[in-house]
């Protein structure tokens, strides 16, 4: 379901409700202790007024000091549980992404840039500085007005009808911008995003601007974006203007209310001059923390709009996992695909109607067809990484929906063109985690021709490599993602064109040792070279549909 950035806000703050706790009943007792000045003043005055210098003028005098220090004291105690909330909230924010974005449902993510989604989480140091301003400061200085008017109250019940009239119009300044304010946010973080996924896509293709920088389509594009942005900027400020403009006057009402009443009271004789002077003071209170609350508007707008664009990366469905069986059988798997219909949302036919195949355990086999048959889909498909809107998908009799994924995923080895290297060492890259002995990586090293470049780094297997394999041959991340695959010894192996950028006398190699019957696992692979085929022991014809 659909929340609404309030109640993002609402449930985050949800989680951290002792913390809340313990930093409003310090706000409560810092907004106590503060009106200890003006009563404290109030009473030095009356002291003053009789011209003697009394011990109790000299304890007056250190209770107010005490006051002041005391409220400093409960700050800080204030900012250690803010920056523990802080802490946290970094932590989840950074597990969440990682947890989530390798789950998103595939189709999802193909109407996404899934690198874009990432920058949201820089949206994450926007709650970090927001919540400070928000808990701390909006707080006290909400406590300081409702407390300062309910001691103005005790001074004259006059006082009563002005503070609820000051709540009436805070209420329908917020009613009016409130909303307004928050929809001019999002716009400008949208655009904000848009210029951000712009700039990435220029560094990514960079040499092919470098060659056309001088048509200035990046700079044109990146006008277009900035003009927009700026115009949902200076709307956002529009509002925020008037938010301010509409405070100035609530200022201007507060202090003529106050210094109007208070005056006329004392001319009635109703409050002394020690009451009015502390009166005063809780005025400038007042008003000082209706200034707080005018700037910390405009962070809890930034805090509302942050949690809506992390929001949206976790409001994406991620990938079923209901299963529970464990897929227990050693050796190769049998694959079955039952009356399969699948298609893209933006596609006119289905790639798959009623599709039915079976391949034997053991088997060896090549998927052909003419481009836009749906060959590497229908490997996405057996992986469970695609699900068909009708059919199923059956491994060793059971229907993969049925296994639990992480059993699944452990019994099959995939290597499809979207297959990538990250930023790490060679071993963390093939491993991806898994637990495999030293022998078994070096063999695997060994087998596809590694041994060489593992040699010559100066950390071997630990030596790192750059994201996407950038500066590395193209043969050599093909064969680092073949190694990748067949590391765990799968049941299953499910390969997409894996040797297109290496050699014929190591790729005929690789193909001996992947398609070899003696080799215990079933290999369905989808590839050109002529030589897969020489060695398959069954070919699967794929047709376009009408």
């Amino acid at each position: 379901m659909q929340q609404t950035p309030v109640l993002r806000f609402w449930n985050l703050l949800k989680l951290y409700r002792t913390e809340l706790r313990q930093i409003y009943a310090y706000a409560i007792f810092n907004g106590i202790v503060n009106l200890s000045l003006p009563l404290g003043i109030q009473a030095i005055i009356n002291f003053l007024q009789t011209g003697e210098m009394t011990s109790s003028w000299v304890l007056l005098v250190i209770f107010v000091l005490f006051g002041i220090a005391l409220t400093g004291i409960i700050q800080v105690y204030q900012l250690r549980i803010v920056e523990n909330i802080q802490q946290d909230i970094f932590a989840r924010s950074a597990v969440e992404f990682a947890y989530r974005i390798p789950r998103i449902k595939i189709l999802q993510l193909d109407k996404i840039h899934a690198p874009e989604l990432v920058n949201r989480f820089f949206d994450t140091l926007t709650i970090q500085k927001g919540l400070p301003k928000i808990l701390i400061d909006f707080s006290l200085a909400s406590f300081q007005i409702v407390f300062g008017l309910i001691l103005l109250a005790i001074y004259s019940p006059f006082f009563i009808i002005l503070g609820l009239s000051l709540f009436l119009i805070l209420g329908i300044i917020f009613r009016i911008t409130g909303r307004r304010g928050l929809n001019t946010s999002l716009k400008e973080s949208k655009f904000k995003y848009n210029l951000a996924h712009w700039l990435e896509e220029v560094a990514r293709t960079n040499k092919s601007f470098k060659v056309n920088a001088y048509n200035e389509l990046h700079l044109d594009k990146t006008d277009d974006i900035t003009s927009k942005y700026l115009n949902a900027r200076e709307k956002h400020f529009g509002v925020l203007l008037d938010q301010f403009r509409y405070f100035i006057g609530f200022k201007v009402f507060v202090a003529a209310g106050l210094l109007l009443l208070g005056g006329f009271l004392v001319f009635r004789e109703q409050m002394n001059i020690g009451q009015f002077v502390a009166a005063e003071i809780i005025i400038i209170l007042i008003i000082n923390s209706v200034e707080k609350v005018i700037r910390v508007i405009e962070t809890i707008y930034d805090v509302l709009t942050a949690l809506e664009k992390i929001g949206y990366v976790t409001d994406l469905d991620l990938d079923a996992d209901t299963g529970q069986l464990s897929l227990q059988a050693k050796g190769p798997l049998k694959v079955e695909v039952h009356n399969l219909v699948f298609g893209f949302p933006n596609m006119k036919t289905r790639l798959f109607d009623d599709f039915s195949m079976k391949i034997p355990p053991g088997s060896k086999a090549v998927i052909c067809g003419t481009p836009g048959t749906g060959k590497s889909t229908l490997l996405q498909l057996i992986s469970g990484v695609q699900k068909p809107e009708e059919g199923e998908i059956v491994v060793n009799n059971i229907p993969i929906d049925n296994y639990s994924r992480k059993e699944f995923y452990n019994k099959i080895g995939m290597s499809f063109s979207t297959n990538d290297l990250f930023e790490g060492t060679i071993k963390e890259n093939i491993l991806m985690g898994r637990d495999v002995a030293d022998e078994k990586l070096q063999e695997v090293i060994n087998l596809l021709g590694l041994n060489e470049y593992v040699a010559r780094q100066p950390g071997g297997v630990n030596c790192s490599i750059d994201s996407g394999g950038r500066r590395l041959p193209r043969s050599l991340i093909q064969k680092l993602l073949v190694a990748r695959t067949i590391i765990g010894e799968p049941g299953l192996l499910l390969m997409e064109d894996p040797l297109q950028f290496v050699s014929d006398a190591e790729k005929n190699k690789i193909i001996d040792y992947v398609m070899s019957p003696e080799r215990d696992w079933t290999v369905i692979v989808v590839a050109d070279y002529y030589y897969w085929r020489e060695k398959s022991t069954l070919l699967v014809e794929l047709e376009k549909t009408n």
